[in-house]
């Protein structure tokens, strides 16, 4: 009980030196953004390779499905309701692949949410 014999009016970490016991390295000034920023990148270029490259008329149609699907529709709804917007970007589907298009736009329905925290985070 090394502590107890230390004056009362010695600081914690005078009682921490007097054990030997190492204090904590705090981080660097800039460290924890400097790891953010890698996060984010290794994000952002996952999220690149899983998305791809849109035209401006299939990002529109792609934002209508995850519109709808944050509203609560069904993807098949949710296609549909896209397809009524844009016309020429609408997706032909049926049983065989509904689910690949349903775990597709969940990922951007996930993407989009992140990606707004992120502009928050930013702005804040």
């Amino acid at each position: 009980m090394r502590k107890q014999s230390l004056a009362l009016s010695q600081s914690p970490n005078q009682w921490l030196a007097a054990d030997r016991v190492p204090l904590p390295v705090k981080p660097v000034v800039g460290e924890r953004e400097k790891n953010m920023d890698k996060l984010m990148k290794a994000y952002l270029d996952r999220a690149s390779e899983l998305i791809g490259d849109r035209t401006a008329g299939e990002t529109a149609y792609d934002d209508a499905v995850v519109e709808a699907l944050n509203l609560g529709r069904p993807i098949e709804e949710a296609l549909s309701m896209a397809g009524r917007k844009h016309p020429a970007e609408a997706i032909s589907w049926d049983n065989s692949n509904i689910g690949d298009l349903a775990a597709h736009y969940d990922y951007l329905k996930e993407h989009a949410r992140i990606m707004g925290v992120l502009r928050k985070r930013r702005k804040g």
